[in-house]
């Protein structure tokens, strides 16, 4: 069958080139267990576990491609779902470019999902693809805010900083992951804006800058960021639940 007439694909993209030091020494963020279980693991079956969604494309450390391939291959993995492994780069901004390199002819969606956000449940990964596939350029799930934001003038840690402005909470999202793209317009935006530094850390952002318009769709709590130690013991408090009651 011709690539001309193959059914369009959706396919999920996972940075995991990434350290982690805010979870302090020891094994890249991805590689930290949950519930015994490695969490990128669980961030990868989080994806297959939707059926929209039939090829996931792993982005490793740059020298760390065979042991992650390994890692995949010791943990059981929907059979329906393509699993790939590439290595990454200096930053978060060019694994996700290799991911999206790595990407065969017929995909012509992705969504693009953090490692350390293992608990997403399937529900909003759906969401996020259906909202792509009406037609949405680009799309992510979000929460509102619960607390006040304010924004403040930066100094030197510890000291006192003053604030600038109060943003209206019931304008103000918590944005999360997985973040869905019609392919062709996120790689147009990895293409065209310039990001210096550490580079792009929200693939939305740098579709925002191409003037796109990027629609919010409903996240979920368990979908949290596995940034610090007091995120992990949350995570093992949801993945327990979960398992006690026979939803995971």
């Amino acid at each position: 069958m011709s690539d001309a007439t193959r059914t369009p694909r959706t396919a999920a993209v996972i940075p995991a080139a990434g350290r982690g030091l805010r979870l302090g020494p020891g094994a890249p963020k991805a590689l930290r267990t949950l519930g015994g279980i490695p969490m990128l693991i669980h961030a990868v079956r989080a994806m297959a576990r939707s059926r929209a969604v039939s090829l996931v494309v792993v982005v490793a450390p740059s020298d760390g491609a065979p042991e992650v391939r390994r890692l995949l291959d010791e943990h059981a993995l929907p059979e329906r779902t393509e699993i790939l492994v590439v290595p990454g780069g200096e930053t978060r901004q060019e694994s996700v470019r290799a991911g999206l390199d790595a990407l065969p002819a017929d995909v012509t969606a992705v969504l693009i999902h953090d490692a350390a956000r293992p608990l997403v449940p399937v529900d909003t990964v759906d969401s996020v693809v259906e909202a792509v596939r009406r037609g949405a350029p680009a799309v992510v799930p979000a929460l509102p805010l619960a607390d006040t934001v304010k924004e403040v003038e930066p100094g030197k840690p510890g000291e006192p900083e003053p604030v600038v402005a109060t943003p209206e909470r019931a304008r103000l999202r918590a944005v999360q992951t997985p973040q869905g793209f019609d392919l062709a317009t996120l790689v147009r935006a990895h293409e065209r804006v310039a990001v210096s530094g550490e580079g792009a850390t929200d693939d939305a952002g740098m579709v925002e800058q191409l003037g796109v318009t990027v629609v919010v769709v409903p996240g979920h709590e368990e979908a949290f960021k596995v940034t610090r130690p007091l995120d992990l013991v949350l995570a093992e408090a949801v993945l327990a639940r979960r398992r006690a009651t026979d939803a995971y």
